[in-house]
């Protein structure tokens, strides 16, 4: 469909976020960012090209404002916490960001007429899997705060399209990763706790070693099964739930994921293969609420969105971050976030 206005990007200095930015621009989009900068980096956008606007979507003046001299016509949101283990520790962090500061946001978006919402969920909403592959019609029972506090904005934006006509996409993540395949943009996160971007700092020598947590789990090599999806195609999912909004689509929900799952130690021997280094590795106990297996039923975006991931191999999400790590930047920005 042709594109009919501005697009509106929280959080979109961030990893996820920038590399949807970059598509976008691709496709002759005309983008705003909103970033407060905890976690994103001006290096990350094309300045040339985005409106870059620093400052929090909970400040309801400056939302105000942004939409006042923007008229977004959708809202792409990616602005939030997401560290499992400190959502459990500091919950109250997690609701305040994730939950109340949105709801500026959703009020500007109400008083100027925005009505698409393409929101950056997770399948953390459903909690331990009752069933595998899972799909959208899986019991949403999170079990920590960050998978509450994404159900909880779910549930906001369809009262929202109740109350207001809000349209709405939840676009539920399985496992993020890759960068950038032309290397310009990657993951930059502190502290980095995922698991790719981990393997390759160790075989870096940036840290000492990859910390395994449970090898005896009843799977095929006793370790953790996950479905990794590369970065390049949820930006793509946005651009095309964008498009499933601007053709009259109702809200819905989907699942982002390859449908396939490979263990973590399938995982380290493909990056000692990319990377022709040895992976220096210690085995601990389980942590505690990880799963055996995530996997997704992807099915629905392919019959809604018409998506479907096209990088399938994990060898091209380890090399697309590798190329960023071992590239100039390595795999690290400069001069701003953190």
């Amino acid at each position: 469909m042709q594109k009919t206005g501005t697009l509106l990007i929280t959080g979109g200095a961030g990893y996820i976020g920038s590399h949807t930015v970059k598509h976008l621009l691709k496709q002759g989009e005309k983008v705003v960012v909103v970033d407060n900068m905890v976690f994103g980096h001006r290096e990350a956008l094309d300045l040339d090209r985005v409106t870059l606007v620093e400052g929090d979507l909970g400040d309801a003046e400056l939302m105000d404002r942004v939409f006042a001299e923007h008229q977004p016509e959708a809202v792409l949101h990616f602005a939030a916490y997401a560290f499992v283990g400190e959502s459990v520790e500091q919950p109250l962090k997690y609701y305040q960001n994730n939950v109340t500061a949105p709801l500026a946001l959703l009020e500007a978006m109400k008083k100027h007429g925005t009505r698409r919402f393409i929101f950056s969920s997770t399948c953390a909403t459903y909690g331990n899997p009752q069933y595998m592959p899972m799909d959208e019609n899986h019991p949403q029972v999170p079990v920590n705060p960050y998978g509450a506090s994404k159900l909880m904005l779910e549930r906001i934006l369809l009262d929202c399209g109740v109350a207001w006509g809000l349209q709405s996409v939840f676009l539920r993540y399985f496992n993020a990763s890759g960068g950038d395949l032309e290397g310009e943009i990657g993951e930059d996160h502190t502290p980095e706790t995922h698991l790719i971007p981990r393997i390759l700092m160790a075989a870096k020598g940036e840290i000492e070693h990859i910390t395994v947590f449970g090898t005896d789990y009843a799977t095929s090599d006793g370790t953790c099964i996950r479905d990794y999806i590369h970065v390049n195609d949820l930006a793509r999912a946005h651009a095309l739930a964008l498009n499933h909004l601007r053709n009259g689509g109702e809200t819905t929900a989907v699942n982002l994921g390859t449908g396939r799952g490979f263990s973590v130690r399938e995982i380290l021997a493909t990056a000692e293969a990319v990377t022709g280094r040895p992976i220096p590795v210690s085995y601990g106990p389980r942590r505690a609420g990880d799963p055996p297996e995530l996997v997704a039923n992807p099915a629905k975006a392919k019959e809604v969105l018409g998506w479907e991931a096209e990088y399938k191999d994990p060898r091209q999400h380890i090399e697309s971050a590798w190329k960023w790590i071992a590239g100039p930047r390595g795999g690290r920005y400069r001069s701003s976030g953190q």
